[in-house]
């Protein structure tokens, strides 16, 4: 077998032509052209004729092997593209426009980038963190879905921090596919209007439900922008007005009993109140019986809040508001002021919450799960000072992007 021949089959390059080798130091570089007689425009890739020839070859970084660095060469042409209208430089079927490395170096750079942190890439395939920015950036570009944002019916918004300072980005779920299909720095309602606007005025007709948290700003949004849409406020977060009261009795209490015998048997008494009644423990058995002897008022919060989680989980939605309504009459009478303050916040979300139960119960769930994926990427990276770093490690890592890396078989 011939050189070449043994280089093409190494490099595994469609529409190449390998012309010849070289061997300098610790780096293999394959000289190459494009197996197409006619050069194409680097920005629109269309058929345009030769101008004139780049004074120098370029190289572009290959997959090495081994300790070994390997590079492809070619000397590039000028084009003269009608369509553009001016002087570009002629496309390569092993790089994409504008790159110093190849598309399978790439591919795998950008692979290692979705499982693991930039400083092991960086080491593995010797390039700097910019560099794996840059790289990330420009493949999201390629394999983002043009298409993410039509036909979408059914969305999840939510924020999320991703440096101090309150620095937000919001982030746009398809519950439909569970796949982000929007990200912009950001929070509230400017940052939701920009994807609106976006959208344009045929895409917003066609969603049909939204969920949020209880945030005022989404939601002035959703009903400003967003006719056909009905809000659907996330379980996750009605749920926990109710558990937040049902703790800051606990803490009123303790606070009141300290140093007391009754303060005494409040102690580590948080996780056994807030546990579901079906998940409580042996032990958290007796905490609660003894503060059913020994504390009215905190076993009656403990109750209502049970209560309220048992009617988020009853299946009949009209026996389910009905339910509702009923437990909202008991808080707002029960003299317990933080029940009173989340009944009164349940009362003005009410629609909301009611299409939680009609809708099949549609929550947030995916869009919390994008969120708990996207802490991950933060950590891993140890925090991010650009927005636009974050955004496209979510694309890549959420947006249903699938790579194919030159791996072995």
């Amino acid at each position: 077998m011939r050189a070449t021949s043994m280089i093409r089959r190494i490099l595994g390059m469609s529409k190449t032509i390998v012309e010849g080798i070289d061997l300098e130091g610790q780096e293999l570089i394959a000289i190459v052209r494009p197996q197409w007689q006619k050069s194409r425009c680097g920005s629109c890739g269309t058929i345009a004729p030769r101008y004139e020839r780049k004074p120098k070859p370029r190289r572009w970084r290959h997959l090495g092997h081994g300790s070994m660095k390997m590079f492809v060469e070619y000397q590039l042409w000028r084009v003269s593209c009608p369509i553009c209208g001016g002087v570009k430089t002629e496309r390569v079927p092993w790089a994409r426009p504008g790159s110093h490395f190849t598309r399978d170096f790439e591919e795998f750079t950008a692979f290692l980038a979705q499982t693991t942190d930039k400083t092991t890439v960086t080491r593995l395939m010797g390039i700097s963190w910019k560099t794996v920015g840059s790289i990330i950036d420009r493949l999201v570009l390629d394999y983002r879905d043009p298409e993410r944002l039509e036909g979408l019916k059914r969305i999840g918004v939510d924020e999320f921090s991703y440096r101090r300072r309150h620095r937000y980005i919001t982030t746009i779920v398809d519950h439909d596919t569970g796949k982000v299909v929007w990200s912009e720095k950001g929070h509230g309602a400017k940052a939701l209007d920009r994807f609106l606007k976006v959208l344009g005025e045929e895409g917003r007709a066609q969603i049909e439900l939204v969920s949020i948290d209880m945030a005022g700003g989404y939601k002035k949004a959703v009903r400003d922008g967003l006719p056909n849409a009905e809000i659907v406020f996330d379980r996750f977060h009605v749920q926990r007005l109710v558990s937040k009261a049902l703790d800051e009795i606990r803490r009123e209490l303790l606070r009141e009993t300290r140093g007391t015998p009754e303060g005494k048997k409040l102690f580590k008494s948080r996780f056994a109140l807030l546990r579901r009644w079906y998940r409580t423990r042996e032990s958290e058995e007796e905490k609660l019986e003894e503060i059913r002897r020994t504390n009215q008022k905190l076993y009656r919060a403990y109750l209502m809040y049970q209560d309220f989680a048992d009617i988020l989980d009853i299946p009949d939605p009209d026996e389910a508001e009905r339910a509702l309504r009923g437990w909202m009459g008991w808080a707002s009478r029960s003299r317990l002021r933080p029940f009173v303050k989340a009944c009164r916040t349940i009362r003005e979300h009410l629609d909301g919450i009611l299409l939680y139960l009609r809708s099949g119960r549609l929550t947030n769930a995916r869009v919390e799960g994008i969120n708990n994926r996207i802490r991950v990427i933060a950590r891993r990276a140890y925090g991010f000072h650009s927005a636009q770093a974050l955004i496209s490690m979510i694309f890549l890592c959420c947006g249903g992007i699938t790579l194919n890396p030159p791996l072995p078989v």
